[in-house]
């Protein structure tokens, strides 16, 4: 199946838009865990769009968006910048639905 990542602006959209729709405290604990969005290596099924999109860190855990599934999901991690195969989920989650994962 083919598939191409999607654009950084068209993610910065939706999340705007799902955090328009959190309160105010699920933007606060957004805001004090988000990142400059970076393209995260996940092998073999983030390969083909040069991976996915990590939004977020909480210690070892990361919240990025699975633009295959298109959804959010939270894995943890080893090594900043690789989300490991045991690790890759295909929620279908807004960030809303996502974030207290990344939280708890």
């Amino acid at each position: 199946m083919a598939w191409d990542s999607i654009p950084l602006n068209e993610l910065q959209e939706m999340i705007r838009q799902d955090l328009d729709e959190c309160s105010e405290a699920q933007r606060a604990e957004f805001a004090s865990a988000a990142i400059q969005p970076e393209k995260w290596r996940q092998s073999p099924y983030g390969d083909e769009g040069g991976g996915f999109w990590a939004v977020a860190l909480n210690g070892d855990r990361v919240l990025w968006y699975n633009d295959i599934e298109e959804g959010f999901n939270v894995s943890t991690f080893q090594r900043r910048g690789e989300i490991p195969i045991g690790e890759y989920w295909c929620n279908q989650d807004r960030l809303r639905d996502a974030l207290p994962r990344l939280i708890d």
